[in-house]
């Protein structure tokens, strides 16, 4: 039984100790980490909430300068050459139609063997450009649910001025013009307001072969309340802390844009269909042409010649129909 407790004792040393080499490379880093939660949410949620932190965010948006749209790109955290085609492209775009646009980055930290390097290379980028926001989660694709409400904690502790947030993933085109004239139009909601390519009848799958696959004990209904997808969605500042005050009544998934559907419902609120449903395209058929992007608001793309391509030509006069 001793020997038993004698090894415990090393294996836990020798955990705490590898957990403070990994975090020590840089002191401001180590005392703005927490530990690691203490539970495991198993294959079907995501460790929220937690006590994450922020351990980036010295960006003067929404502090020195308020903005009536704040655009948050989700993007991986070694994809530095997707963030520099954001910032030369669409994210250059800070004065549209009279009112101020402004774009942030949003991160966890990075894995793998060269963490600690990438790290290094993410706080020399926000020196630069000091545009990058990153809490202390894991950034994975299964961890999208805790990226976005970290993000939604930020915003309402930043941003409450702004009018509208935007969240978007960094391979989408986005044509910001049409956007914000879209939320400056007279009929478009000021409050509880959502808007994307929303999914109203999106089936819970129940094939286990399937990534999304979701079991009956974790979701009994057969249909997920409507949601607009993860691609791109706007909402009024508003909802951003509503859904942070519902969200502890719910168990989070990790199908992000499904979870927040869900707090949607609790809070009865609906997501609202765009006056055109060409204007958030999922799977598009490339080119596009130049009618279809003069309509466009968000768009999938799969390169970043594409993207770069798509932003020159919607900015051409003939750009039209």
């Amino acid at each position: 039984m001793e020997n038993r407790r004698r090894h415990f004792l090393i294996c836990s040393l020798g955990a705490v100790t590898v957990f403070f080499i990994y975090l020590n490379w840089d002191g401001t880093f180590a005392m703005r980490i927490t530990s690691a939660p203490s539970s495991d949410p198993g294959p079907y949620h995501v460790a929220y909430p937690r006590n994450y932190q922020f351990i980036m965010d010295d960006t003067p948006t929404c502090r020195t300068k308020t903005p009536f749209l704040v655009l948050m790109v989700h993007v991986a955290t070694g994809d530095v050459a997707a963030r520099d085609t954001v910032r030369k492209t669409w994210g250059s775009e800070k004065l549209v139609l009279g009112q101020l646009v402004e774009t942030l980055f949003v991160l966890g930290l990075p894995g793998g063997a060269d963490a600690e390097q990438q790290q290094e290379k993410l706080k020399r980028e926000n020196l630069q450009h000091r545009d990058l926001i990153q809490s202390n989660f894991q950034d994975s694709y299964r961890n999208l649910t805790i990226k976005t409400m970290v993000m939604l904690e930020w915003l309402a502790a930043h941003c409450v001025k702004a009018s509208y947030v935007m969240k978007i993933d960094s391979d989408v085109f986005l044509h910001v013009h049409n956007v914000v004239k879209l939320l400056l139009d007279p009929s478009t909601a000021k409050h509880n307001y959502m808007t994307g390519l929303v999914w109203w009848h999106s089936p819970v799958l129940r094939n286990p072969f399937n990534k999304f696959y979701m079991p009956r004990n974790v979701i009994a209904e057969p249909e997920y309340p409507p949601y607009p997808l993860g691609m791109a969605y706007v909402m009024s500042l508003d909802l951003l802390a509503k859904i942070l005050a519902v969200s502890p009544q719910i168990k989070p998934i990790f199908i992000e844009d499904a979870y927040l559907g869900m707090c949607l419902k609790r809070l009865g609120v609906s997501p609202t269909d765009p006056p055109e449903q060409t204007m958030f395209i999922v799977a598009p058929e490339h080119p596009l042409s130049s009618c279809s992007l003069s309509k466009a608001i968000a768009v999938t793309t799969t390169s970043i010649p594409q993207m770069t391509s798509y932003w020159e030509r919607s900015r051409q006069p003939d750009a039209k129909c």
